[in-house]
């Protein structure tokens, strides 16, 4: 994230964007047809952050049939999913683009759906956005800034603030509560006093919201580069606990005589660490959804698990089973993909796998049994053991972080010993039917279980010795 710009620092940048191929083919456009053009929002608010600007987003008093015949000659490509909206998207010179009608739209309350209404004016349009910071707009081609609610001052101050009162924009769009959280994170500011009243009054609205679009702004809020300060207004308001309170749940009572480490401040931290080994490793792209998701939801077994024993010892037996079920619940109330699902609750359930690594060495079957468990998330689960290690005990943390090096080695070695990424049996189902003299069926799928077991404890074993063995067992089975 960079610092904020000087105005005038902020106006050249957008003049030099002005200027690019896309923004002045389409001002020219609208200009030569009699529409009105502004590019609004985001990239206007991230000039002045000096932040990437990626989306090219513009609002016009042009309808969206007018959109579509403006925009047609000079762009590659056009659509217009979101024309229910008001929105129409094209590709002009290469850049993807989105132009909307000024909308004046707002909420019942009730539904989950806004009633669309297009607006006359650029300021009403502004008016009715989420926060001050994305009420902003330059006019084109003219390079007018506009700024109806102050959002320059709430910029220089860091603040989040809704444009007309934060009761009637919540009541327009619950979402834009957790919205507020997302740009926490994402910005770096701080929630202007009346909306967080106003969130916490309001949380229990976030309910006529759809899981699908909470879920996306959860995503959005989680692959942000700081998500934690997000998930803490998420919870101090009162809005997680509607949309996933299995982590304010985690704020345990304390007893005055079992003591343990808070679950909940210990989740953030995992959070903050996991995102941290995911950047320093190199191993994705960019945010990594499962990760994150997987960090935040490790421990959520442990309230339904927690056992208080002689002593004043704290036992969470299970909470990795019973954690990996509640996520894969929660994640599919949520409307997460399946294969998010399937990973999240996967890593959950392995997650305190290693630690039995540390108590007594394992032998080259148990690093293979790791390996073949993890599968395709084996980097992943790489990254979230680590994270998991939050203790302020130096020795003890050291020891942790050598013995998972040590566990890696050794799956590099035997890796490439033994191209175990691709863990098989040493005979396919056509060897073992051919051997065995059977056809497809049950005790193929028994045998090739066999053979991947032999794999496992004994390392590659050869089309020869596969066999033998194969014959013996399927011999000692007849008996």
């Amino acid at each position: 994230m960079g610092g904020m710009q000087s105005v005038a620092t902020a106006l050249t940048r957008l003049g030099d964007l002005a200027a690019s191929p896309t923004v002045s083919r389409l001002a020219n456009a609208f200009s030569e047809a009699g529409h009105e053009l502004a590019l609004v929002g985001g990239p206007v608010r991230d000039a002045f952050l000096d932040r990437p600007i990626h989306d090219l987003d513009f609002t016009t008093d042009a309808t969206p049939d007018k959109i579509l015949k403006i925009v047609k000659p000079i762009s590659e490509a056009q659509w217009d999913i979101g024309r229910a909206f008001g929105t129409i998207g094209a590709v002009v010179s290469g850049e993807t683009v989105e132009i909307t009608t000024y909308r004046a739209d707002s909420y019942d309350g009730q539904t989950r759906k806004p009633e669309v209404v297009f607006g006359l004016k650029l300021e009403d349009d502004l008016l009715r956005r989420d926060f001050t910071v994305n009420s902003l707009a330059l006019r084109l081609p003219e390079l007018t800034l506009v700024d109806p609610a102050n959002g320059i001052d709430d910029l220089l101050a860091g603040l989040l603030r809704t444009p007309i009162s934060p009761e009637r924009s919540f009541g327009d769009d619950p979402l834009r509560m957790m919205r507020a959280a997302r740009f926490t994170a994402q910005l770096g500011f701080s929630l202007d006093a009346d909306t967080a009243v106003a969130m916490q009054a309001m949380a229990d609205r976030i309910r006529n919201i759809s899981a699908e679009r909470v879920s996306d702004e959860l995503s959005k809020l989680l692959k942000s580069d700081s998500p934690r300060v997000g998930i803490e207004l998420l919870v101090d308001s009162g809005l997680l606990n509607r949309v996933l309170p299995e982590i304010p749940a985690l704020r345990l009572e304390v007893d005055e005589h079992h003591h343990h480490k808070d679950v909940y401040q210990h989740t953030l931290t995992v959070l903050d660490q996991a995102i941290g080994y995911e950047k320093s490793r190199g191993s994705f792209e960019g945010p990594d959804l499962i990760v994150r998701l997987a960090a935040l939801l490790h421990d959520i077994g442990k309230p339904a698990t927690r056992k208080l024993e002689p002593g004043g010892v704290v036992s969470f037996y299970h909470h990795d089973l019973v954690g990996a079920k509640l996520a894969k619940k929660r994640l599919r109330a949520l409307r997460f993909d399946n294969d998010t699902v399937a990973a999240v609750a996967r890593l959950i359930e392995l997650h305190l796998r290693f630690f039995g690594y540390t108590e007594g060495a394992w032998t080259d079957s148990a690093v293979r049994r790791y390996v073949r468990d993890a599968g395709d998330q084996l980097e992943r689960l790489h990254i979230l053991t680590r994270a998991d290690v939050t203790t302020r005990n130096r020795r003890k943390a050291d020891r942790l972080g050598f013995a998972y090096d040590d566990l890696e080695q050794r799956i590099k070695e035997l890796a490439e010993q033994e191209e175990m990424a691709a863990v098989r049996p040493d005979l396919d189902g056509e060897q073992i039917m051919a051997i065995l003299g059977v056809g497809p069926g049950r005790e193929v799928g028994e045998a090739y279980r066999f053979l991947l077991e032999q794999r496992l404890d004994d390392g590659p074993l050869g089309e020869e010795e596969a066999g033998r063995r194969l014959t013996a067992w399927w011999g000692d089975r007849a008996k």
